[in-house]
């Protein structure tokens, strides 16, 4: 978790690098839950539905190396 500063202690300089390194982990992470957030998977059976997911993650990473490969 963040360290959050209160009115009258800002943070010091550690706080504000372990934040900063908390922060580029997290947004890693939450950006792929939040680009697969918004796609409903549908269907009969745990297979199935294990399927479309794992289809869904390989696209996501597929475009996220032709991203950083571009």
């Amino acid at each position: 978790m963040h360290r959050k500063s209160i009115r009258k202690r800002p943070l010091n300089e550690r706080e504000q690098e372990a934040n900063r390194k908390r922060s580029r982990v997290r947004s890693r992470v939450e950006h792929v839950f939040a680009q697969q957030a918004n796609r409903l998977v549908r269907s009969i059976g745990q297979v199935r539905v294990g399927v479309k997911m794992g289809m869904m993650n390989l696209v996501y990473n597929m475009r996220q190396l032709m991203w950083l490969a571009g």
